[in-house]
């Protein structure tokens, strides 16, 4: 099983490759870290310069007296957990005002504040869809494209072929009421066979920026898609 740094190096690689996150040196101690299973002072370090993600790691392990790079801290950010359960608007507010020392400008920042819901959800999926995917570093636009790339989605194994898979799971849609899952639909993706080896057909993977970095065990599936939901809930109710 991963540890905290190596489990949250599966998801900070897709962006750290396509120079969105973190430090331009960082990809071959993040790969060092999947491949092991377990932190190195290099990965553990490029991971606390990821602009957008050490916030909520700081946020989340604080308010249970947690190191940021435990695992149960970063499987709640990237997935969600349990530890969410207990957070609300002031860890969101404590929140905003790290992003914006991360970059954030101060008028997102208090937009943001102004119009919270009642229950922030301090996932990345609600980090997607609320504060706004770039709009701490500014890398890329946010529209529903780079929402639903950036957006830890899963998809469920079709076939296999070579370092390709065919994965089939829902996508990020806009409705009259806002965000929502929409229909289920295919894509091909390549994968790294040594940081996802065995992968069989009716496995489940998480994907990130078009990377299949992690298969989801069936209690983790449905924690991310519940979690999911309960985000894009949250941000429907701030009218976003």
């Amino acid at each position: 099983m991963d540890d905290g740094v190596a489990l949250c190096a599966r998801f900070g690689l897709a962006t750290n490759r396509l120079h969105y996150c973190g430090p331009a040196d960082a990809e071959p101690a993040l790969i060092e870290a999947v491949r092991i299973g377990r932190s190195n002072p290099a990965a553990r370090r490029s991971l606390t310069e990821f602009e957008a993600l050490m916030p909520y790691l700081e946020v989340i392990g604080a308010a249970h007296d947690l190191d940021p790079f435990d695992p149960e801290v970063v499987e709640a950010y990237w997935i969600g957990n349990d530890r969410l359960r207990s957070l609300g608007r002031p860890e969101f507010f404590d929140l905003l005002e790290r992003l914006r020392a991360r970059g954030m400008p101060r008028s997102l920042a208090d937009s943001l504040r102004a119009r919270a819901p009642e229950r922030p959800i301090l996932t990345h999926m609600f980090h997607v869809a609320y504060v706004g995917v770039g709009n701490v570093t500014g890398h890329v636009p946010t529209n529903l494209a780079n929402m639903e790339a950036c957006r830890i989605s899963w998809g469920r194994i079709v076939s296999i072929e070579g370092e390709s898979i065919r994965v089939r799971g829902p996508a990020l849609a806009r409705g009259t009421n806002g965000l929502h899952l929409g229909p289920e639909t295919e894509r091909v993706l390549r994968f790294d066979a040594a940081m996802l080896p065995d992968l069989e057909v009716g496995a489940t993977v998480g994907v990130h920026w078009g990377l299949p970095g992690i298969r989801l065990s069936p209690e983790q599936r449905d924690r991310l898609e519940a979690w999911t939901v309960r985000s894009l809930a949250a941000v429907r109710a701030a009218g976003r």
